[in-house]
């Protein structure tokens, strides 16, 4: 069983900021540990990805470019990424840069194609060279877990024969759901108030899409005397449209940081402001709302140890189940409630597929939040789908591994045939 200080730890190791969407973000860090690595400015630039890596970097924006896509991260990744800034590698973008990496596109010099040497869902090898010099550079299982490094201006590191042996981590870490909701709600609120930066950073987020026109402008439209004609000026439409307008602008590619939670963005805003909303307008405490959004982020991230950093599942059905469990506890709920929420949410969105990030994905988004919204007003009043009914069973932990089984095994065929689908347009 984790002890406190062993979940904070892994708390702040998984939700951290995050400027753009985190697989390009992702693959740009890549490239600057392979330009450090090599010492210099590459001529060349060859980027292998994984399926999920390719999918989910696709059609996003990259911050601060008005560009969709990976040429351009990887461009700006060597040209002015920094290995230290993590997924915040985005953030030295400017004008000049972006003219700059434009200029280098030009010369044809990224090659990025799909690997055949790891079966990981989230790989990145990155390899840049520059006369008979080059330096490599992967990344694995996670968004900033370098494996890999050598070139004539690194310290040598290969890790990779680790990965295979921590496909049970959650299971061996001793993460339950009521070990969740008591670290939540008991431990000491001093440890837990880093959680407010989350806060901070996601709802400003979706303050700087009300200024702008960013993607499909979901949120925006919402908040419109017609999106309130028809949903309503309540706190469920609240909740939809703050949600939607951080994931509008951060898929539009805004440079703003959001604070992510296991290596997504919009997973660590929908974790976030469907609970900062409804505890602002439902008057709860600021003590509530910080072990709130430690309930919500923590069950996102116990979700994600067993389903993986990339799956066919897409992403904002774990969060959203974290946000609804937070949104239980302020309406009173206690455990039993909170566990009558996770499994109103895995009977109803268990089958929702991830095809890649981007400006739609504000849709995906305020699907699972007006569906958190009404799993966590069921549950509060003691109705939660049973042990009969399709993937649910009596022990809500049980419930959790069926869901991240059938999006981490079942969807496997799946995710190839979104892939090949999204690659094969005519």
């Amino acid at each position: 069983m984790m002890d406190n200080q062993q979940i904070i730890a892994l708390i702040k190791r998984e939700v951290v900021p995050a400027v753009g969407c985190t697989e390009p973000a992702a693959v740009a860090l890549c490239t600057a540990y392979a330009v450090e690595a090599l010492g210099g400015r590459p001529e060349r630039i060859d980027v292998r990805l994984s399926g999920n890596m390719l999918k989910n970097a696709m059609g996003v924006g990259i911050p601060g470019t008005g560009m969709t896509g990976l040429p351009i991260a990887v461009a700006l990744g060597a040209l002015i990424g920094k290995s230290a800034y993590g997924l915040e590698v985005f953030k030295d973008v400017c004008p000049e840069a972006v003219a700059e990496a434009k200029a280098y596109l030009a010369g044809n010099r990224i090659s990025i194609d799909l690997t055949k040497e790891s079966e990981e869902t989230l790989y990145i090898d990155v390899t840049c060279q520059a006369g008979a010099h080059q330096g490599r550079a992967i990344i694995a299982r996670t968004h900033t877990r370098l494996v890999y490094l050598e070139g004539p201006c690194a310290q040598p590191l290969d890790l990779r024969g680790q990965l295979g042996k921590e496909e049970h981590a959650a299971a061996e870490n001793g993460l339950t759901l009521r070990r969740v909701y008591e670290f939540a709600t008991t431990a000491p609120l001093a440890d837990l108030e880093f959680i407010n930066e989350s806060r901070r950073l996601n709802e400003a987020a979706a303050e700087e899409a009300l200024k702008g026109n960013y993607g499909h402008e979901l949120g925006k439209t919402l908040s419109r005397p017609l999106g309130k004609g028809i949903m309503g000026d309540s706190i469920f439409s609240h909740i939809i449209s703050a949600t939607s307008c951080a994931c509008d602008a951060r898929m539009a590619g805004a440079k703003i940081p959001v604070m992510s939670n296991s290596g997504s963005g919009n997973q660590g805003i929908a974790a976030t402001l469907p609970v900062v909303v409804f505890a602002r307008e439902n008057h709860n405490t600021e003590e509530e709302l910080t072990r709130a959004l430690i309930l919500s982020h923590l069950t996102a991230i116990y979700i994600k140890q067993s389903l993986g950093s990339l799956s066919c599942l897409c992403g904002c059905v774990v969060a959203s189940t974290g946000s609804s469990c937070g949104m239980t506890w302020l309406m009173g709920g206690g455990y039993e409630q909170v566990s009558y929420s996770v499994k109103n949410m895995i009977a109803n969105l268990a089958g929702m597929v991830c095809d890649g990030a981007k400006p739609s994905c504000a849709l995906k988004v305020s699907s699972g939040v007006s569906t958190a919204v009404l799993s966590a007003m069921l549950a509060v009043q003691n109705h939660t789908v049973s042990s009969y009914e399709g993937l649910i069973e009596d022990d809500v932990d049980r419930c959790i591994h069926n869901l991240t089984r059938l999006g981490s095994v079942g969807m496997q065929e799946t995710d190839k045939m979104v892939l090949d689908i999204m690659t094969h347009k005519k």
